[in-house]
């Protein structure tokens, strides 16, 4: 067990080991008193990918996988993988590209399938989609929530959690009904960085101290999340990786003793079925 006393979980962040410090920052995570993480793959685009087909995205998550699996070696807790695509993809493939909107989703949507079968076979833990956090055109905006439910269904598919990628919002019920519809009970769709308040999905807090004193205060499940990205060029963006130990420690010193566990213990549980207390080994 850390110094914390208690699991310490990072619901989302970014590792590139090709680019970026990549484990280092695995080691300045767990040195702060991290224990659990929840690794997204980074956008294709980032890695140097310009996918075609579904498939092209295997490259992706394989990179993703592989940086788990050695981050496995450092933690005292345990690294799972968050695959999927990111919603700002559309407008690359429609602006940059020349693809219609219609296409774009196709693609995405086969990308997102390939990320479901790393969550069939247990190398991932949940699926990662959203829709674009800023103005696009109603085609785009049609075509990207048709992506976002395509996600959803698959979560519901393979009896996994989605992490979205949204505008930002207080209100996000639309998605948690989608959810209900295609199966996926609600509360495993988790919207990434989010704010302390949240009605649908649960929220995954951004470890801002005001966003999270809300988010205790207000008792409902929540999850803490850094969204560091590991970009050489944008050092500690968007907060660094010892952020959640050290809003835990501040937490505590609080005395929000059942927010922490709510948020590292029991809302991991529920939400991605993860027992992070049985797999802190150390």
């Amino acid at each position: 067990m850390n110094d914390l006393g208690t699991p310490v979980l990072d619901n989302h962040l970014h590792l590139d080991p090709e680019h970026g410090r990549g484990i280092e920052a695995v080691k300045d995570f767990a040195r702060s008193g991290g224990t659990h993480l929840l690794v997204v793959n980074k956008p294709s685009w980032l890695l140097g990918v310009t996918a075609e087909t579904g498939e092209d995205f295997r490259a992706v998550f394989e990179t993703t996988v592989e940086v788990v699996a050695r981050a496995n070696e450092v933690l005292d807790g345990k690294a799972w993988s968050v695959l999927g695509v990111h919603p700002g993809l559309v407008s690359r493939l429609v602006d940059d590209r020349g693809y219609d909107p219609e296409e774009a989703r196709d693609l995405m949507q086969a990308g997102l399938a390939v990320a479901a079968e790393y969550v069939a076979d247990g190398r991932a833990v949940a699926l990662k989609s959203g829709r674009p956090h800023y103005d696009v055109s109603e085609d785009v905006w049609a075509a990207s929530n048709a992506v976002l439910r395509r996600a959803l269904e698959l979560g519901a598919e393979t009896d996994a959690a989605v992490q979205l990628h949204t505008e930002a919002s207080e209100d996000l019920s639309d998605i948690a009904t989608w959810a209900e519809d295609a199966g996926l009970p609600a509360e495993r769709v988790v919207k990434h960085y989010a704010g302390g308040r949240l009605k649908g999905p649960t929220p995954s807090v951004m470890s801002e101290k005001d966003r999270l004193a809300v988010a205790a205060e207000a008792g409902e499940p929540f999850l803490m999340e850094t969204d560091f990205v590991d970009d050489p060029d944008r050092p500690g963006a968007v907060l660094g990786p010892k952020t959640v130990p050290r809003r835990v420690d501040w937490l505590l010193e609080e005395g929000y003793e059942d927010a922490v566990r709510n948020a590292h213990v029991e809302t991991p549980e529920r939400v991605y079925d993860l027992d992070t207390e049985a797999t802190l080994s150390r």
